[in-house]
C-alpha cells in the first residue's frame, strides 16, 4: 500500500469514527438533554472507551460544536438546492423544509434550541450561529429580489421579517400545544404570500 492509500484510509477511518461520535451525541442528547449526557454516555453509545473518543473531539463541547456546525451546514446546503426553481417554488420547498416533520424532526428542534442558548455564551457557536442566520436572510434576501417592483432595502427588510417568521413559528411548535407542524406550514406560506405580494 502505498504511503498516499494508507493515509486515504486512515482519513476514511477518522472521518467514520467523528461521524459515529456525533451520531451517538445526537441520540444521547435527545435522550436525556445536553446537560446531563456526559462523555462517559456518548463514549458508551459509539463503543469507545473515553479516553479513545477525546483522541476525536477535546470533549463534549467539541462535539457539540461540530454537531451544530454540521446541521447548519446541512440546512443551508439543502436550501441551496433550492435557488434554480421559481420563488414561489423555493417558499414552498423551504416551508417543507422546516414543517413538513421529516427533514428537520422536532426532537433535533429541541436539540437546536439547546444549541442557541449555549450560542448566547459560547463564541464559537455565536459564530457558527451568526454566520448561519446571515446566510439565511442573504438567502431570502435575493429570494425577494427576484419578485418584481422590490427596492434592495425592501427585500432585506423582508428577509429579517421571514427569517423571524420561519423561526419563530418553528420554536412555537415545539413549546406551544396549540401550534402543530401543518398549522404552523399554513401560516408560513400566508405569511409568505403577503410578503411576497408587497410591492
Amino acid at each position: 500500500m502505498t504511503q498516499r492509500a494508507a493515509s486515504a484510509a486512515t482519513n476514511s477511518k477518522s472521518d467514520e469514527r467523528q461521524a459515529r461520535i456525533l451520531k451517538a451525541f445526537h441520540d444521547c442528547v435527545i435522550e436525556q438533554s445536553y446537560s446531563s449526557t456526559t462523555l462517559a454516555d456518548i463514549a458508551r453509545a459509539c463503543d469507545m472507551a473515553p479516553s479513545h473518543l477525546l483522541y476525536y473531539f477535546r470533549g463534549k463541547d467539541a462535539i457539540l460544536v461540530r454537531y451544530f456546525e454540521d446541521v447548519a451546514t446541512r440546512i443551508l446546503d439543502r436550501i441551496d438546492c433550492f435557488k434554480p426553481e421559481s420563488p414561489e417554488r423555493q417558499l414552498e420547498l423551504l416551508g417543507e423544509l422546516f414543517f413538513a416533520g421529516k427533514t428537520v424532526t422536532q426532537s433535533e428542534i429541541g436539540l437546536m434550541h439547546e444549541c442557541f442558548g449555549i450560542a448566547a455564551h459560547d463564541e464559537r457557536m455565536r459564530r457558527i450561529k451568526c454566520d448561519f442566520d446571515s446566510q439565511c436572510k442573504a438567502y431570502l434576501s435575493h429570494l425577494f429580489e427576484q419578485l418584481p417592483g422590490r427596492s434592495q432595502r425592501d427585500t432585506r427588510d423582508t428577509a429579517e421579517v421571514a427569517f423571524a417568521v420561519l423561526f419563530g413559528l418553528r420554536t412555537a411548535v415545539f413549546f406551544d400545544d396549540d401550534v402543530d407542524l401543518p398549522r404552523a406550514l399554513a401560516l408560513f406560506k400566508r405569511t409568505m404570500m403577503d410578503l411576497s405580494n408587497q410591492a
